[in-house]
């Protein structure tokens, strides 16, 4: 993973908080100080959270884990989708379902009604109904493909959540605590740190603060993903080979002996074969001799 950068997140402006009189207390822990009436993060924590969490989620994706992207606040929405489109990982842009964790069979019903929706439309099945009632398959499609457009690949709830704002998100941070699934999340000075795995401080209303925090997890997972594929390649070669070195090297010996002894075998035909040639041609010798001679005699 490429290193995080100070004058990055200066830049994307990860270190503006809220105004001193709307922070939360137990966030004193990351704030560097108090200019003109607004809280300023410490960025050397927000470095540093930022990394534990990118290597948590490289270690996910190298065991093929999921992670699920949260974000339903606006200037989040069009960076989440797009870096979660990128990495390949689910995510849920237009509103958090209530019950999406903790009843996730409910929820799995609705998906794979999203998936049946695709699955028709697109192999013709629909075309059998009347105008009108595809016109009200293609509504509800649309209704399914708004909020679960994102979570369609998904089998089952994800193994880790990223939250880009905590506190919004309070109720998908309460349904994974409850489930017992780590959190990960973007927090500023008005939120309580406290209930999540691994807090990344950082300004979570400014588009470019989001953008750097989203995609430097994305693409820790992606380099995760490719580890993973990188070590399948290895044990799949391992798989396909017939032996190892030292059962090869016997294989291979032995089959030395067999193509010996079958050339061996070969020679020895061919010897067997030139010799009955020549006795037979030593037997024919006399007899012409003598047929010769007994013509002679006759003239």
């Amino acid at each position: 993973m490429k290193d995080v950068s100070l004058q990055d997140l200066l830049e994307a402006g990860c270190h503006f908080g809220h105004r001193a009189e709307r922070w939360h207390p137990k966030a004193a822990s990351f704030i560097y100080q108090t200019k003109e009436g607004i809280h300023i993060i410490d960025l050397i924590k927000t470095r540093a959270a930022l990394r534990k969490a990118a290597e948590f989620i490289k270690k996910l994706a190298e065991e093929g884990k999921i992670i699920l992207f949260v974000a339903t606040k606006r200037q989040a929405k069009g960076v989440v989708s797009e870096a979660a489109k990128r990495a390949g990982v689910p995510y849920l842009t237009s509103r958090w379902i209530g019950g999406f964790i903790t009843n996730w069979e409910e929820i799995k019903k609705n998906i794979d009604k999203l998936n049946n929706f695709y699955k028709e439309k697109a192999d013709g099945s629909w075309q059998k109904f009347p105008k009108h009632e595809i016109v009200q398959l293609e509504k509800k499609l649309r209704q399914l493909e708004i909020v679960y457009k994102g979570v369609t690949e998904l089998t089952k709830p994800a193994d880790a959540v990223f939250i880009v704002d905590a506190k919004k998100e309070i109720a998908c941070l309460y349904e994974a605590i409850r489930r017992q699934i780590t959190v990960m999340a973007m927090v500023d000075t008005n939120t309580n740190p406290s209930n999540v795995d691994f807090p990344i401080p950082a300004n979570d209303d400014a588009i470019g603060s989001i953008q750097y925090i989203v995609n430097y997890l994305a693409d820790a997972y992606l380099e995760g993903k490719k580890l993973r594929e990188k070590q399948e390649g290895k044990k799949e070669q391992t798989a396909e080979s017939p032996a190892s070195a030292g059962s090869r090297e016997r294989w291979d010996k032995k089959q030395e002996t067999v193509n010996s002894r079958q050339e061996t075998e070969k020679g020895k035909a061919k010897t067997g074969k030139k010799e009955e040639k020549e006795k037979v041609t030593q037997e024919e010798k006399p007899k012409k001799k003598r047929d010769r001679q007994k013509n002679q005699t006759d003239k």
